[in-house]
């Protein structure tokens, strides 16, 4: 990871239709990546038993692994929430931000980097408004904080973004 800012330019989102790559998807991410844990489709349990075998992957593979929602006194690399449920977890504190007002929030809640949403249209939220290569660039021009793209993001399109990283579940998966 680069030495002045430490967290990753590429982020994995993970949910129930990329579980089942999860292991193969995480032995072509770059050293220095992360993995978002989301898996909110499993009950509490075994959310963390899957959360335990893929943080030992992690490990091994040098990619961060990050939880978001309820995971008090698992070991993680830090939390992924919006900026007002990031509250005083340690580590590497990834915000989500829809808007100019949220990345405010997010400097507010201090976070180490903010993931700005919805750039393209994405599979997860069919038919909802996005911001477009446009807006997404004059708001993270904006943010005083690192901005990781997420939404509809590819490669090729991270490619094309003048930002510190990207972040997708399909275009990674």
């Amino acid at each position: 990871m680069h030495r002045c800012h430490p967290f990753p330019r590429v982020v994995l989102l993970s949910d129930a239709r990329n579980d089942h790559r999860l292991e193969s998807v995480l032995s072509r991410l770059p050293r220095g990546s992360a993995l978002v844990y989301r898996h909110y489709h499993l009950p509490p349990p075994a959310r963390h038993a899957r959360f335990e075998a893929l943080r030992r992957i992690c490990a091994r593979r040098g990619v961060l692994i990050i939880p978001a929602g309820d995971a008090r006194g698992w070991r993680a690399d830090g939390r992924y929430a919006p900026p007002q449920g990031l509250g005083r977890a340690a580590g590497l504190r990834l915000a989500t931000a829809h808007s100019l007002a949220e990345i405010g929030a997010a400097v507010r809640a201090r976070a180490s980097a903010v993931l700005l949403s919805p750039v393209f249209p994405t599979r997860s939220h069919p038919g909802a408004p996005v911001l477009g290569a446009l807006r997404f660039l004059l708001l993270a021009r904006r943010s005083p904080l690192p901005v990781i793209a997420l939404g509809g993001m590819t490669r090729r399109r991270a490619a094309r973004l003048p930002v510190w990283g990207w972040a997708a579940i399909d275009g990674l998966a």
